[in-house]
């Protein structure tokens, strides 16, 4: 039980600290703290896996994990490419620049807007687990399909948000582009697109973890003998759990990492917005 005990008197010295440095306001304090957080609870999971001897088929420890994530790179890094670049990220960006046309379409047509917007609410709500096979059938089995599926997730998130923020713009300014005999497409690059801009990061903020997740959904019902969740799906007949989440760790840190991208382009585009500034 040592491992137990050590563990939760790692825990109660981490909470302390992180007591304390929650007080604080300098800028290395938000980093700080987060990162105690996640040690921590890595340093009791591994106690209590340990202490209490837990069968790694129902939940390996996080040495294990690492220690299989080292071994296993080359084929971490292969499942990678086949479900994060070429499903997730080409679907990602074909579904988002469709929403983003689709959007200034919807603008000029108010028969779009009444008759598409609806329709798109019911499409957004159809479960993706019944969507997957049927555009996986469609599409053949290789990353095309994946990128599909990917494409209904995102696109109507993304359409939501663009419509919503191209509307944002004030009506006085508006009118003084009105007074300046401004054009649509003046109207639309100077003024609409440029206030609609932290409504669309929004909707690609949504869209860039939901990305990922239908990519891996749709490689359930179907793909080449790789990508991350051909080799979950696998892996657990196999009951070789540290692999499981080996890649589990994997879509978490490139789902971070791509929401963290997203996140510092919108920091860098709307920085003269409100929710930016302080």
């Amino acid at each position: 039980m040592i491992w137990v005990w050590g563990s939760l008197a790692f825990w109660l010295a981490a909470w302390a600290l992180n007591s304390y440095l929650s007080r604080r306001s300098e800028t290395w304090v938000r980093f700080f703290v987060p990162t105690i957080f996640g040690i921590t609870l890595l340093i009791l999971w591994e106690g209590m896996v340990r202490g209490f001897n837990i069968n790694p088929v129902l939940l390996p420890a996080p040495s294990a994990i690492g220690a299989t994530f080292a071994q296993e790179i080359a084929t971490l890094w292969t499942d990678l490419v086949q479900t994060f670049f070429k499903g997730a990220l080409s679907g990602y960006l074909i579904g988002c620049i469709a929403a983003v046309l689709t959007a200034i379409a919807v603008d000029r047509s108010p028969f779009l807007q009444r008759g598409l917007l609806p329709v798109g609410n019911f499409v957004a709500a159809l479960p993706i687990v019944g969507m997957a096979p049927i555009l996986v059938m469609w599409f053949g089995f290789g990353w095309q399909s994946k990128a599909a599926v990917v494409v209904v997730m995102v696109f109507f998130p993304m359409l939501v948000n663009t419509v919503e923020g191209l509307q944002a713009s004030e009506k006085m300014q508006r009118d003084l582009m009105h007074t300046y005999a401004a054009s649509y497409r003046q109207n639309l690059l100077k003024l609409r697109l440029p206030a609609a801009m932290p409504f669309i990061f929004n909707g690609l903020k949504i869209s860039s973890t939901l990305a990922l997740i239908g990519a891996i959904v749709a490689e359930f019902f179907g793909s080449p003998i790789k990508g991350m969740g051909f080799r979950i799906s696998t892996e657990v007949g196999r009951l070789a759990l540290d692999m499981v989440w080996s890649e589990i760790a994997m879509a978490a840190l490139v789902g971070s990492a791509f929401y963290g991208a997203v996140a510092l382009a919108e920091k860098v585009v709307t920085f003269w917005h409100p929710s930016q500034r302080g």
